[in-house]
């Protein structure tokens, strides 16, 4: 009988895909933000090194942030140390910055003093005795991570100052929430002493300490005593533990790309900087979507959306529009589908752009201005004359110019001429099908 392969985890298929040459490393979040970039003279080794073992504490830090890995080849463990110094000046991700600057960041304090100690969140390390990891430069990540910890060994939440000998009247603790399902050991009730507590909570110090390999091999042995012993509760406890530490690994990918896709990829995001700024926009403009109408003395009149997603076409999410406006008024056909589009989202309850950009000038501008008017949204909107390239706003005179080196102005152009492009297909299938026999 033929013998089954054996099932690889996620981690293990990361680590088959990845080969062994020097290049650079590049860690992304959740969002697709760039939160580290290092080098390695084998990557498939370095990358490995993030799953398979004890980490430094800083590398523990990034662990429980990094959702991505992508990697660029390069011929030699020089030319990859050159890579990685451009790459970190471009880009300035958050952990790099992190270890070279002297900001003010978190850590996460366990007060290992306390007769049960807690998790929590301070910017100032003092001589109290307890323990302190970090420093942590996004905030949200460790606030997620703490209450993970939390959860997962079972810690004490409460703000509640207590000691074993000392413990709180209990008719403010008797109803405890977190005690009464099962999210701690109940201290406060007198249910579990400080040196079984300390025993159940002292891991955190190792786990927060990156010492994944050796909490491994610790729980599995756990586990396996446990459940000899006939200790069913302890032994699950156990396993969530293993399980969560394996699904820091299955949640992570990794793929290969090139040094000109991500000197693509900064270009891009500077261009979406430059337009926040010289735009003066509340956010950088992740989604854009362009308007353009195409018809022939205002018949087969049509109407095209594109839509940019952080500087990229987001072709799936295109539209065209059959206009109903009737003669060759593009003010009055703008109007119509501006209102088309955002009167659709606002009944799906559908998520608006952070740009809008109209192909025209003034009267284009004015015409869209007016629909969103109508339904009472404030979404950032410019249009785009062709002539000149000019940026009209709303309530300002005179446009705005850009130099035709200006990465934000490109991207715009870029935004405009494919919404040109995909109104004037539209326009010639109308225009081919009505003469159809």
């Amino acid at each position: 009988m033929r013998k089954q392969p054996a099932k690889l985890s996620n981690s293990e298929r990361i680590k088959l895909n990845i080969p062994t040459l020097p290049g650079v490393y590049i860690m992304k979040d959740a969002a697709g933000n760039i939160i580290y970039i290092g080098k390695a003279v084998n990557l498939k080794n370095r990358i490995s090194s993030y799953f398979n073992k004890d980490l430094q504490s800083k590398s523990a830090a990034i662990i429980t942030a990094m959702r991505t890995i992508s990697y660029i080849l390069c011929a030699s463990e020089r030319e990859a140390l050159i890579a990685e110094q451009q790459l970190i000046r471009k880009i300035k991700p958050h952990f790099n910055s992190m270890w070279k600057d002297d900001k003010s960041y978190p850590y996460i304090k366990f007060s290992v003093a306390e007769d049960f100690p807690r998790l929590t969140l301070t910017r100032k390390k003092i001589n109290d005795k307890s323990l302190y990891f970090g420093p942590y430069p996004q905030i949200t990540y460790i606030k997620k991570l703490m209450r993970w910890l939390t959860k997962l060994f079972k810690v004490r939440p409460c703000k509640i100052n207590f000691s074993e000998q000392a413990l709180p009247k209990q008719e403010k603790v008797k109803s405890c929430i977190y005690y009464h399902t099962y999210a701690c050991h109940g201290p406060c009730l007198g249910k579990i002493s400080t040196q079984d507590y300390k025993e159940k909570t002292k891991d955190i110090i190792s786990f927060l300490n990156g010492k994944f390999g050796t909490l491994k091999k610790q729980w599995q042995k756990e586990m396996q005593i446990f459940s000899d012993n006939l200790q069913f509760e302890e032994a699950k406890d156990v396993r969530d533990r293993l399980r969560a530490i394996a699904n820091m690994a299955e949640r992570i990918t990794v793929s290969e790309i090139s040094l000109d896709e991500m000197n693509a990829s900064i270009s891009r995001t500077n261009a979406l900087e430059e337009l926040k700024n010289v735009l003066r926009l509340p956010k950088v403009p992740v989604v854009i979507e362009g308007f353009d109408i195409s018809n022939t003395q205002g018949t087969f009149a049509a109407a095209s959306m594109v839509r940019f997603l952080n500087g990229v076409a987001d072709k799936q999410n295109y539209r065209h529009f059959k206009m109903s406006s009737q003669g060759p008024d593009d003010f009055a056909m703008i109007n119509e589908v501006v209102h088309r589009r955002y009167a659709g989202l606002l009944r799906k309850n559908a998520p608006l752009p952070d740009l809008i950009l109209i192909d025209g000038g003034k009267g284009q501008l004015a015409a869209a201005t007016n629909a969103l008017t109508r339904l009472g949204l404030n979404i950032s909107l410019i249009s785009l004359a062709e002539k000149n390239e000019e940026i009209y706003l709303p309530e300002k005179d005179l446009p705005l110019k850009l130099k035709k080196s200006s990465q934000a102005l490109r991207l715009l152009c870029a935004v405009r001429d494919e919404a040109h492009r995909f109104a004037l297909n539209y326009h010639k299938k109308l225009r081919a099908k009505a003469f159809l026999p």
